[in-house]
């Protein structure tokens, strides 16, 4: 009710009732000041646009009736490419917790690191990479405990549909006049760079003609819209606007030293009620569940495994195995 969104987000156009947000009712000083630093979280968090969107904040709610008992605001920064797989997550929450209202801020990593930094309201982080909630943890803003790696993504060079170029891959991606690249504090941006370091070409890189964006959707709509010849975005970007553009290739195998991951976890909020820190840990529950990964995966994400976390869980197993097997056999020599 308090949003309508397009469903080819970040395409599309939101439009926001900001009641929730600016609240008369409230009396008293603090109550008021209250309200101001919310306002001026959502500020500092995003500006709707028309159009193509980044730093967008939106909020959400459902009348499907599910546990009216959880109640409460929760703040939630994504990185920008998680904004179509965390919007259908955020219905499907609402339908089972209909009194709980999310606030998405969606931008680049570094961009939301920066306003958590900054005491901009949050109380859940999604990062396009481990980088950006090191640091928060690094300074206490996370609630350590909480934080996991829970998404993988690929790294791929895309060109408007049908464009034509030279470029079969990174290797030679030199070749073209120019590229949409997002800048070096942005995950993906990092990955690129570091994709053509390994690769020996960044020297060359530097002499191309460069189109720094601000985020990996800045990056998309830049080749979806034939400004430049290619570009280097996520792989569930591209699938979200296949009509528009096209997949050259994957980053090459070993190009990265690390996996694209997506950590997740909670953020030290001081205003926040013992309902809203109820709503933010149902909400991240959710996010780390098993309909949320299905999800997830439809928009081209993988769920992440830690293999010492699978060797832990195997080695488990067989030492469960081992002891049913002594106990069975303490049993037949009795």
């Amino acid at each position: 009710m308090p949003y309508s969104l397009t469903r080819n987000f970040p395409f599309g156009k939101i439009k926001q009732n900001h009641s929730k947000l600016n609240k008369t009712e409230r009396n008293g000083k603090g109550e008021k000041q209250k309200m101001k630093k919310k306002i001026l979280a959502a500020l500092t968090a995003g500006i709707l646009t028309t159009g193509l969107m980044t730093g967008t904040v939106f909020a959400a709610d459902t009348e499907v009736k599910g546990d009216e008992n959880l109640k409460g605001e929760v703040y939630a920064f994504i990185a920008a490419s998680l904004s179509n797989s965390m919007e259908e997550i955020q219905k499907d929450f609402n339908e089972l917790y209909p009194n709980v209202t999310i606030y998405y801020s969606a931008d680049s990593s570094g961009t939301l690191q920066t306003q958590i930094e900054e005491g901009a309201r949050c109380d859940l982080f999604f990062s396009a990479a481990d980088k950006q909630m090191d640091a928060l943890t690094e300074e206490k803003l996370t609630k350590e405990d909480t934080v996991k790696d829970l998404l993988e993504n690929k790294v791929v060079l895309i060109r408007p549909k049908d464009g034509e170029t030279k470029v079969t891959g990174f290797e030679n991606i030199t070749d073209a006049e120019n590229m949409a690249l997002a800048g070096e504090d942005v995950p993906v941006g990092q990955y690129a760079r570091e994709i053509f370091n390994n690769l020996g070409i960044m020297d060359d890189v530097n002499k191309m003609e460069i189109n720094e964006c601000k985020n990996v959707t800045d990056v998309l709509a830049a080749v979806s819209e034939g400004s430049n010849e290619v570009g280097v975005v996520y792989a569930t970007d591209a699938a979200s606007v296949t009509d528009k553009v096209d997949i050259i290739a994957e980053a090459p195998a070993d190009s990265l030293k690390t996996p694209v991951l997506y950590p997740v976890g909670l953020i030290e909020d001081k205003e926040a009620s013992e309902d809203d820190t109820r709503a933010a840990e149902a909400f991240l529950d959710y996010v780390e569940s098993d309909a949320a990964i299905k999800v997830f995966e439809g928009y081209g994400f993988t769920a992440y495994e830690d293999e010492d976390s699978e060797d832990a869980t195997e080695a488990s197993a067989d030492n469960t195995e081992a002891e049913d097997s002594t106990a069975s056999a303490d049993s037949t020599s009795k």
